[in-house]
């Protein structure tokens, strides 16, 4: 008995569930509203100006999707054809190109819809280089389309990375970020630091990073950091390998204390001056380091820069 009241009140929530559900117009994969989409996006490559405001309504508005106010009025046909025509005549290689494994969608809704328009879903990528910043454009945009039963397009509303086109307006200028030292505290850690390594007092030398500093190594690919555990255990079979006869600072180091993101960096340039123990053939081993800092003075990340092929030679 419990089993068939069991049962029954699957049947009757799946009946419920099912009830729930109302259609509200159809989803297209090929639709003729497309192909008005398509000319929109090609007209607007080719820079035509002509023929993107014959695509448009002339009540055509467009809008931010990502506006933070509920009230703003939108741009007119005449104002957003100027905006899309600097991408064709400021950028080299423009071009608008669907985001991989994605296609657009119609949609011929029935609710609030006397006017019979179709709404074209498009996600797309935007590409470019800006002439005169060569600022790469590599962004991800979604639109939507409003187009009349006439094929014309009678509103847009568009989702996209304004980060790109701030990079842009900012590299129009030149402008400061921060200052660079020559002599600073953080310096004086990096050299405490690979003076330690020459050494071979690796525990010293690894005290001056954080617990959870990060290490890249140009040779092993930015994919694959290392912890501060492994990078130990990096240069404890670098030892085994070699003899270091000395380090020796080329140059001298720069602190970049920037103002974006409050980034702490110390670039620095050395020789490592090596004996391979195996066959005693000495080694000169250049190697750029960047340093990144955080607010109390500790090393949270290191990438090496040098040739590997110097060490099997």
């Amino acid at each position: 008995m419990r089993k068939a009241i069991a049962l029954l009140a699957a049947v009757f929530i799946c009946q419920f569930l099912f009830a729930q559900k109302k259609e509200n117009g159809t989803i297209y994969i090929d639709h003729p509203a497309m192909k008005t989409v398509a000319d929109f996006e090609k007209a607007s490559m080719a820079g035509d100006s002509a023929k993107l405001a014959g695509i448009l309504t002339d009540d055509f508005k467009a809008y931010n999707g990502t506006t933070t106010s509920l009230s703003a009025p939108g741009s007119n046909k005449e104002d957003y054809i100027g905006t899309i025509l600097h991408y064709s005549r400021d950028l080299d290689d423009f071009s608008i190109e669907p985001i991989p494994g994605s296609y657009p969608d119609a949609i011929d809704y029935k609710k609030d819809n006397k006017d019979g328009e179709t709404v074209i879903q498009n996600w797309i990528m935007l590409k470019g280089m800006h002439k005169t910043t060569g600022v790469k454009l590599d962004a991800a945009a979604f639109r939507i389309y409003y187009v009349t039963k006439d094929g014309k397009i009678k509103r847009i509303v568009y989702y996209s990375n304004g980060g790109v086109i701030d990079e842009i307006f900012a590299s129009a200028a030149n402008r400061t970020n921060g200052k660079i030292y020559n002599h600073h505290e953080n310096i004086n850690t990096i050299r405490k630091a690979m003076y330690a390594l020459e050494k071979g007092n690796i525990e010293k030398s690894m005290s001056y990073y954080s617990d959870n500093a990060t290490f890249f190594d140009i040779n092993g690919g930015w994919d694959k950091p290392m912890s501060k555990a492994e990078e130990k255990t990096f240069l404890q079979k670098f030892l085994a390998d070699f003899e270091i006869k000395s380090i020796d600072m080329v140059g001298y180091p720069d602190y970049l204390e920037y103002e974006m993101n409050e980034g702490r960096e110390v670039l620095s340039w050395w020789k490592f001056n090596l004996v391979r123990k195996k066959d005693k053939k000495a080694i000169v081993m250049p190697i750029h380091l960047s340093n990144s800092f955080d607010e109390k003075g500790n090393i949270i990340s290191e990438i090496g820069y040098y040739s590997e092929a110097v060490l099997t030679k």
